[in-house]
């Protein structure tokens, strides 16, 4: 046994290093470095490009949404000609679901699977980078869109059809240029990427796992990625497939979605909401993956009902199939239709509430630290709860009939979207960033970058549902100042600079820390899953010897050998 190390009792094999060793840097000129990451298979490398590509979107798609706000900051505002404006909240929609969320799941997925699963790397590493370089170069074909046209004045020729681009907008005759195509193309590419990686995925939690560990050891997090990764593989293919037929429909003579030589609008609607909804579950799963990771890790309890977790995961993802209609109740569908997709709606909030309740028992007489991961999972909880029920009401069809495509529904989706999966995103950051650099992110920064996140988005998306019920459509450009919402829409546009100055504080945190941060060590937080069983970060081989595990929580087994039944009892 190598000087320093420590065997490793409780059924983990091979040996530990003690946590202030860590790797040795990669020797060599800039070029080199940066060579490296470019053709590299390494899954951790990989991962964090997912996460830095996400991150440098988020801050693009935040200044598309400030545009907006500014816009709508007054009435009868003219920050923006009206062209612009289609433009900006398109590319804001896009890049927030397909170039941000979509990046950051499976950045996390593909950085921390194979360390949960004491495993050297993903299944097939070349597809890994493969997937990775589509996904990347699908959204720098979205952007390139701005001087694809006409040039950068007014937006250049950027898409104007909407994140959902309905028919007949994508039409040739109704499209102005090619920016239809952009969109297209890059949503297309985009995909394959997100398929590869989700094949990735699965192969790798069914076949990559090390001794010991069955599939009812793995982390719930890997759970959640088997889920997610069905569904991808489910919902992206249609979502492709109308790609496709767009582009026949606009070069080729085809008549799809063109309702004047026969076609049907409506049959896009269909293909884009069967992978439009279980898109929401795609980001939202992983979400659940992280809370169920930082939540028993900050209240010193194992997770509560471990089987009745998985259950109700493979349970979301299935029902999530059978709802996307809810989405347009407005087009005409029969009264059964409406009946089917109104109740599978609502039976959605059954394995999500076994989830929520999960939660609250981990947390409940757990001897809970508030940390900055564990205030953003704390937040996450209550307005994913909120969320939830905002979902509920909507799933009523007469209620959605009168809010549909208002701005009730604008503030329903960011609940979802930011309230819920960005700030599990956040949890994930704060609570894995000592793993990948070795350093603690400022817990004083954090905590500002926490509480004026929280305030901001309170302030922009509590208040937006007010305007919605006042009648206020979603992607307009202006209104008239006797309306009622100018009050309104300046309270959540203010709430959107605040945000904005949380994620600068975030920004400027991961830039100190990374230059300036404490020494993190191996286990930070006093972990149990195998990730933490290895340097911060990890080596490029992540374990020198397979690990051999003999529960749920191995690190717990190595800490406590004579203690088996602490921390309390999973349930």
């Amino acid at each position: 046994m190598a000087e320093g190390s420590i065997p490793i009792p409780g059924g983990l094999g091979g040996t530990r290093t003690p946590e202030t060793t860590r790797p040795e840097a990669f020797e060599g000129t800039w070029l080199e470095k940066l060579h490296s990451w470019v053709v590299t298979v390494d899954h951790k490398k990989l991962g964090l490009l997912y996460v830095m590509y996400a991150l440098g979107f988020l801050m693009v798609a935040g200044v598309e949404a400030l545009l907006i706000r500014a816009q709508l900051f007054f009435p009868d505002n003219h920050v923006v000609s009206p062209e612009v404006y289609n433009r900006i909240f398109t590319m804001h929609g896009t890049t927030m679901i397909f170039f941000v969320a979509m990046p950051l799941v499976f950045g996390f997925g593909n950085y921390l699977m194979p360390l949960m699963l004491g495993v050297r790397d993903m299944a097939f590493p070349r597809l890994n980078a493969f997937s990775f370089w589509m996904s990347a170069f699908g959204g720098l074909l979205l952007y390139y869109s701005f001087i694809g046209g006409v040039g950068l004045q007014g937006a250049g020729n950027a898409p104007d059809v909407g994140w959902f681009a309905y028919a007949p907008l994508t039409a040739r005759a109704f499209s102005r240029g090619h920016s239809t195509d952009y969109w297209t193309l890059s949503i297309l590419v985009s995909g394959f990427g997100s398929i590869g990686a989700a094949i990735n995925f699965l192969a790798t939690a069914f076949c990559m796992r090390c001794k010991g560990m069955t599939l009812f050891r793995m982390p719930l997090l890997v759970w959640l990625y088997v889920v997610t990764a069905g569904l991808v593989i489910i919902a992206v293919s249609p979502l492709t497939a109308a790609q496709v037929m767009l582009l026949i429909d606009r070069y080729l003579g085809g008549h799809f979605f063109d309702t004047q030589a026969g076609g049907s609008a409506v049959v896009w609607v269909h293909f884009f909401w069967i992978f439009g909804h279980p898109e929401v579950y795609v980001l939202v799963l992983p979400a659940f993956g992280i809370m169920s990771e930082v939540i028993p890790v900050f209240s010193r309890k194992a997770i509560f009902g471990y089987p009745a977790m998985v259950a109700a995961s493979v349970g979301i993802g299935f029902v999530s199939l059978g709802v996307w209609a809810h989405h347009f109740f407005t087009i005409g569908m029969t009264s059964i239709s409406n009946a089917f997709f109104a109740l599978s709606t609502m039976l959605v909030g059954i394995p999500t509430g076994i989830k929520i309740f999960n939660w609250i028992a981990t947390m409940w007489g757990g001897k809970i630290r508030y940390r900055v991961p564990m205030l953003f999972a704390i937040a996450f909880l209550v307005q994913f709860l909120i969320a939830g029920l905002t979902g509920i009401m909507l799933s009523v069809a007469p209620f959605n009939w009168q809010l549909h495509n208002s701005y009730f529904v604008i503030a329903h989706f960011h609940y979802v979207i930011v309230g819920g999966i960005l700030f599990a995103i956040f949890a994930g950051i704060y609570y894995w960033f000592p793993k990948a650099t070795g350093r603690m992110l400022d817990e004083r920064l954090g905590k500002w970058h926490f509480w004026l996140f929280l305030l901001g988005f309170h302030l922009t998306f509590d208040v937006m549902h007010v305007p919605g019920i006042l009648g206020m459509p979603r992607s307009i450009y202006t209104y008239e100042a006797n309306r009622g919402w100018t009050g309104w829409n300046q309270i959540v546009s203010i709430g959107g600079a605040v945000q904005g100055i949380a994620i600068a504080i975030f920004v400027f945190n991961i830039v100190y820390s990374c230059l300036k941060g404490r020494e993190a060590g191996a286990d930070p937080w006093d972990a149990w899953t195998l990730e933490w069983s290895t340097t911060s970060p990890p080596p490029p081989y992540n374990f020198a010897t397979e690990p051999v595990v003999a529960s749920r929580r191995p690190l717990w087994d190595l800490k406590h050998p004579d203690d088996p039944d602490e921390p309390l009892e999973e349930g």
